[in-house]
């Protein structure tokens, strides 16, 4: 069959540029070498990336904990600003930090952008952020893939992707089981936004008409850099917590481990999210008073009239984390994590979920109330009082 285009149709003229490609990955190489250690194994660009398991030898009963995760629609901004270098940020906390709430340390993790079209200069920037949030979490970036997609993706967008693996020993798994009545709830303070609710966030400024650019007093800054602040990672933080109070070799005994339990604050809110690590039976209490709304949550209230409820199941509000532990250990953990630079304060506790704490319900404001959470059958959170005037 004779072809009627007169030089032949290559992978080039399709909309895929290999060599482009190519020097994304000599851009991004020694990023990407940054965050390798001792059990990292081969270089960069392998099939495959290599990790040393023999740290397993040394466990009773290691378990291997994944997550994989996205960034949702704050590509978006960064797509419209041109500012590529912090979304690798959300990417590896939306991950690692899934990982560290059971306990287990985050030890390597891989990438997968795709794009219309690849210019070298903005995969290496994105590439950039990865690795330097994989290096504040302890965590080797062994391997990734870009894919350019041309027909499906426009010239300057893209998606990014990842998961990790970690391990824990069994005994020292963290969770619903170890949560007792009496625990005292720990809030960690968010940086922003973080990465969720991008979608109403988006809509609401669209509908207000705003633009990124936009010097907005009470942000201190354009509403695009605040949009675009990284989502804090608080993995390593985490982890030096659990060893600090728990010991590096805790007990079985929760009774003897303060640290019983914690708790990303992302898709679904505070309260949804919280409930996932309680076990069914106790009620966790949190006190809204105990902090006020960072501006920019404010904002997206008021900007577009967005319910109370819809704002609390959407976003963080200004909690990036919490821990649950015990109450002789509250002080500690604040004092602790103040240490490394993170904002904590005791936001609220746990107790038994009795007949007549379960009544009270019935005259409080149902949308306060939150029971169980994404599927799984957990405990019950109580959001109780207003928040705090800035």
């Amino acid at each position: 069959m004779t072809s009627n285009v007169p030089q032949g149709i290559t992978y080039a003229s399709a909309g895929v540029d290999v060599e482009a490609g190519d020097r994304a990955v000599e851009l991004m190489k020694e990023a990407i070498k940054g965050t390798h250690n001792s059990s990292v194994l081969g270089g960069v660009g392998g099939f495959a990336g290599l990790y040393d398991a023999s740290a397993l030898l040394k466990y009773k009963r290691p378990l291997l904990a994944t997550s994989t995760d996205g960034v949702g629609t704050k590509v978006a901004i960064a797509q419209a600003l041109d500012k590529h270098d912090t979304i690798g940020y959300d990417l590896v906390g939306m991950v690692v930090d899934d990982i560290v709430v059971v306990g287990a340390e985050p030890l390597f993790m891989t990438d997968y952008i795709a794009c219309g079209k690849v210019v070298p200069e903005r995969i290496a920037a994105i590439v950039s952020g990865i690795a330097a949030a994989c290096q504040e979490a302890g965590t080797a970036l062994v391997g990734g893939e870009t894919a350019e997609h041309p027909g499906l993706l426009g010239e300057h967008e893209y998606d990014v992707a990842g998961a990790a693996t970690g391990l824990v020993e069994a005994s020292q798994v963290l969770g619903p089981e170890r949560v007792r009545p009496g625990d005292v709830v720990i809030a960690m303070a968010s940086s922003g936004l973080h990465s969720n609710g991008y979608s109403l966030v988006r809509r609401v400024i669209n509908h207000a008409g705003w633009a990124l650019e936009r010097e907005v007093s009470e942000l201190g800054r354009t509403l695009g850099e605040e949009l675009l602040e990284p989502t804090k990672v608080y993995a390593g933080d985490c982890l030096d917590l659990i060893r600090y109070l728990n010991g590096a070799q805790p007990s079985s005994d929760p009774a003897l481990a303060p640290m019983h339990g914690l708790s990303h604050i992302t898709g679904g809110g505070l309260a949804a999210n919280l409930a996932r690590v309680l076990p069914t039976g106790l009620v966790a209490t949190v006190d809204r008073s105990t902090w006020s709304l960072p501006p920019v949550f404010s904002l997206v209230s008021q900007m577009g009239g967005v319910p109370l409820h819809d704002l609390e199941r959407t976003l963080n509000l200004g909690v990036g984390m919490v821990a649950i532990v015990d109450p002789v250990a509250a002080d500690t953990t604040i004092a602790r994590l103040a240490s490394r630079g993170v904002n904590a304060w005791v936001m609220g506790s746990v107790e038994t979920l009795d007949a007549t704490k379960a009544a009270s319900f019935e005259h409080m404001n149902p949308l306060d109330v939150v029971q169980g959470a994404k599927g799984v059958d957990g405990g019950t959170v109580v959001m109780q009082s207003a928040y705090a005037l800035a």
